[in-house]
């Protein structure tokens, strides 16, 4: 008989007389019994299972705070919105505002004021819009038509001058050595170096290399709003350059006796017209060498 088997059946009081002389003189017995003596002190409540049972099921279990995947995305997505808005904000308000007019284009723009602006070919303005009511100020590269609405001072920054008004309508051009400014409604204030000039509606003046002239005009409004470039004294050069503006070509010039000056009209949608115009006031010849590029050679 196995030695386990024999334990159990003796703690249970299950063994013969034969079957327990014989496990009493076993050299463990006085172990066993020992064992025996101590854990007969103690007492073990009865095992209640069906009680057991109802106290876990009415036992109220404390399910830890567990945050949806959705929700965590919608909390990140609203932060990234709210972190836009206000980069947003400050790009509108604070960050300098550009507008261009690219070669052989056209740009129209409302300022904070609705004050409306039109950009010739190859022109830039920068501005900024906060305090725009009581700062109404921008610079500007190139040509522009401008339609201002009435408020606070209105000064237009260029390389070679600055022009300041209230409401009126005037066009500023500043290109390389030029500066060209014509008044259509209104007053214009025009500083150029150590010179002011108050110019009324109807009134022009252009500064270049140091010297002034002044002239009247009768038109309401720049012509090359109308697609034409209207020129007033001006020399082959600066021709060339504001047709290549306007088409958005390259032009090159092979003639030496070109130095007379223009005054007159050139469109900016008929290209051989132009063309033919130069060619016969400078007694040249024309050649389109490729799509985009003009050679003029003298006959």
């Amino acid at each position: 008989m196995k030695e386990d088997d024999l334990l159990a059946r003796w703690l249970n009081d299950d063994l013969s007389e034969k079957e327990l002389a014989e496990f009493e003189a076993s050299p463990d017995f006085e172990k066993y019994h020992k064992i025996k003596n101590y854990t007969a002190h103690l007492e073990v409540d009865d095992l209640d299972e069906n009680a057991m049972l109802s106290n876990i099921l009415q036992q109220k279990k404390t399910a830890p705070k567990v945050i949806p995947l959705y929700k965590k995305r919608l909390f990140r997505v609203a932060a990234i919105f709210v972190l836009a808005l206000g980069i947003t904000f400050v790009m509108k308000n604070f960050v300098p505002q550009s507008q261009t007019a690219n070669f052989g284009e056209k740009t129209t723009f409302s300022l904070p004021d609705n004050s409306e602006v039109v950009l010739n070919s190859g022109s830039e303005i920068n501005y900024k819009k906060w305090n725009w009511d009581t700062n109404r100020r921008l610079e500007l590269k190139g040509e522009a038509y401008f339609r201002v609405s009435k408020g606070r001072r209105f000064e237009v920054q260029t390389p070679l001058g600055k022009v300041s008004v209230l409401g009126t309508q005037f066009n500023v051009k500043a290109r390389k050595n030029r500066f060209d400014v014509t008044c259509y409604e209104g007053r214009v204030k025009v500083n150029y170096a150590s010179t002011q000039i108050i110019l009324t509606r109807g009134q022009s003046v252009t500064f270049e290399n140091g010297k002034q002239f002044n002239t009247d005009i009768k038109s309401s409004k720049p012509a090359w709003i109308d697609n034409q470039i209207c020129f007033n004294k001006e020399n082959i050069k600066s021709i060339l350059d504001e047709l290549q503006r306007q088409y958005d070509i390259t032009i090159e010039l092979n003639a030496d006796h070109t130095t007379s000056l223009f005054t007159g009209k050139l469109p900016t949608k008929d290209l051989d017209m132009a063309l033919q115009i130069i060619s016969t006031t400078y007694h040249l010849k024309a050649k389109k060498v490729s799509k985009n590029k003009i050679i003029f050679d003298e006959k």
